[in-house]
Protein backbone atom coordinates (compact mmCIF):
# COMPACT_ATOMS: atom_id res chain seq x y z
CA UNK A 1 0.00 0.00 0.00
CA UNK A 2 1.29 3.77 -0.68
CA UNK A 3 1.09 6.80 0.98
CA UNK A 4 -1.62 8.42 -1.38
CA UNK A 5 -3.75 5.40 -0.83
CA UNK A 6 -3.58 6.15 2.77
CA UNK A 7 -4.12 9.56 2.27
CA UNK A 8 -6.98 9.21 -0.04
CA UNK A 9 -8.13 7.19 2.68
CA UNK A 10 -8.07 9.56 5.56
CA UNK A 11 -9.84 12.29 3.24
CA UNK A 12 -12.49 10.05 2.60
CA UNK A 13 -13.20 8.76 6.39
CA UNK A 14 -13.13 12.33 7.58
CA UNK A 15 -15.74 13.25 5.00
CA UNK A 16 -17.89 10.97 6.57
CA UNK A 17 -17.65 12.73 9.65
CA UNK A 18 -18.57 15.77 8.88
CA UNK A 19 -15.11 17.16 8.79
CA UNK A 20 -12.21 18.71 6.09
CA UNK A 21 -8.73 17.30 5.33
CA UNK A 22 -6.95 19.91 4.20
CA UNK A 23 -3.81 19.18 2.07
CA UNK A 24 -1.02 21.19 4.50
CA UNK A 25 1.79 22.95 1.91
CA UNK A 26 3.71 26.09 3.70
CA UNK A 27 6.36 27.40 1.16
CA UNK A 28 9.42 27.94 2.60
CA UNK A 29 8.60 25.47 5.45
CA UNK A 30 10.10 21.69 4.46
CA UNK A 31 8.67 19.28 6.57
CA UNK A 32 5.11 20.43 7.33
CA UNK A 33 2.59 17.57 8.07
CA UNK A 34 0.85 16.19 4.91
CA UNK A 35 -2.80 17.28 6.35
CA UNK A 36 -4.74 19.52 8.24
CA UNK A 37 -7.63 18.15 9.33
CA UNK A 38 -10.65 19.81 11.18
CA UNK A 39 -13.77 18.80 12.69
CA UNK A 40 -16.85 20.76 13.75
CA UNK A 41 -16.50 22.55 16.78
CA UNK A 42 -12.69 23.91 16.59
CA UNK A 43 -11.10 20.05 16.46
CA UNK A 44 -8.12 20.49 14.44
CA UNK A 45 -5.12 17.96 13.82
CA UNK A 46 -2.43 18.36 11.65
CA UNK A 47 -1.64 14.75 10.23
CA UNK A 48 1.46 13.18 8.89
CA UNK A 49 0.91 9.88 6.49
CA UNK A 50 3.32 7.93 5.65
CA UNK A 51 3.84 4.44 3.69
CA UNK A 52 3.22 1.36 5.64
CA UNK A 53 6.14 0.78 8.38
CA UNK A 54 7.90 4.10 6.79
CA UNK A 55 8.48 6.73 9.83
CA UNK A 56 8.91 10.49 9.30
CA UNK A 57 12.22 12.58 8.42
CA UNK A 58 14.03 14.18 10.88
CA UNK A 59 13.22 17.68 9.69
CA UNK A 60 9.24 16.44 9.86
CA UNK A 61 9.98 15.10 13.59
CA UNK A 62 10.89 18.53 14.06
CA UNK A 63 7.74 19.92 12.53
CA UNK A 64 5.47 18.23 14.10
CA UNK A 65 7.40 18.42 17.45
CA UNK A 66 7.67 22.65 17.06
CA UNK A 67 3.39 22.10 16.20
CA UNK A 68 3.00 19.68 19.79
CA UNK A 69 5.22 22.35 21.78
CA UNK A 70 2.48 25.28 20.41
CA UNK A 71 -0.24 22.92 21.64
CA UNK A 72 -1.46 21.79 18.30
CA UNK A 73 -2.80 18.13 18.15
CA UNK A 74 -0.55 15.91 15.58
CA UNK A 75 -0.11 12.32 14.18
CA UNK A 76 1.44 10.02 12.03
CA UNK A 77 -0.47 7.48 10.65
CA UNK A 78 1.06 4.81 8.21
CA UNK A 79 -2.30 2.45 7.99
CA UNK A 80 -5.88 2.25 7.38
CA UNK A 81 -6.14 0.80 10.95
CA UNK A 82 -4.77 3.83 12.53
CA UNK A 83 -6.84 5.82 10.44
CA UNK A 84 -9.48 4.19 11.64
CA UNK A 85 -8.66 4.23 15.12
CA UNK A 86 -7.91 8.13 14.68
CA UNK A 87 -11.89 8.49 13.75
CA UNK A 88 -13.19 6.44 16.19
CA UNK A 89 -11.12 9.02 18.90
CA UNK A 90 -12.10 11.40 17.27
CA UNK A 91 -16.24 10.84 17.14
CA UNK A 92 -15.53 9.76 20.73
CA UNK A 93 -13.88 13.03 21.50
CA UNK A 94 -11.02 11.10 23.07
CA UNK A 95 -8.33 13.53 21.44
Amino acid sequence: MREKDIEEYLRKEVKKEGGKAYKFESPGNDGVPDRIVIFPNNRIFFIELKAPGKKPRPLQVKQLRDLDNLGCKTSVIDTKEKVNNFIELVKDHEI
